[in-house]
């Protein structure tokens, strides 16, 4: 554990490497999920479609009491529920699903304000279908996570949680 942390604090870590999100209170940890970051690894610049590392916080929870499923795009729900006739109506449209935790920067200069800010890149962790692989890269620079796992964290999480990226 890491100086951030206040002992019996919520805080969740991310692992690159692992492809693996916990969710911990201090050192205990409370759920595990596996998800999938960056297909063009890990960055911080504006543009690069890279997963940002470092130290962040939940910025803004959107989508509560939506459907599981429920389609966002710019942040609000699209009317739509996603289903395998809406993919293949839509082939290649970045679904982002049921959940959205926006991220905010917290290291000055590495992930906060200017060509690295995070939120202002819009990288959320959010869900995604479940037809789409995880456990590897393949996102355009989010936290992917199954449904079921996006709204269990969303109902544990206050915003202003602490949000490690690590390789």
């Amino acid at each position: 554990m890491t100086s951030q942390i206040v002992a019996d604090e919520l805080w969740i870590e991310i692992s690159i490497a692992a492809q693996q999100l916990r969710l911990c209170r201090g050192d205990v940890c409370l759920m595990r999920a596996v998800v999938s970051t960056a297909t063009n690894g890990v960055g911080e610049q504006r543009g690069s479609e890279c997963t940002p590392r470092g130290w962040h916080q939940v910025r803004a929870k959107i989508g509560g009491g939506c459907a599981e499923n429920t389609v966002f795009r710019g942040r609000r729900p699209t009317g739509e529920i996603y289903s395998a006739q809406l993919d293949r109506d839509q082939p290649g449209r970045d679904w982002v699903l049921s959940r959205i935790l926006w991220l905010s920067g917290l290291e000055p200069g590495k992930n906060r304000l200017g060509e690295v800010d995070t939120m202002r890149r819009y990288i959320y962790l959010h869900g995604t279908p479940d037809n789409i692989p995880l456990g590897q890269p393949g996102s355009h620079g989010c936290v992917r996570m199954r449904n079921c796992d996006i709204m269990r964290l969303f109902d544990l999480v206050p915003v202003t949680t602490k949000v490690l990226i690590q390789e």
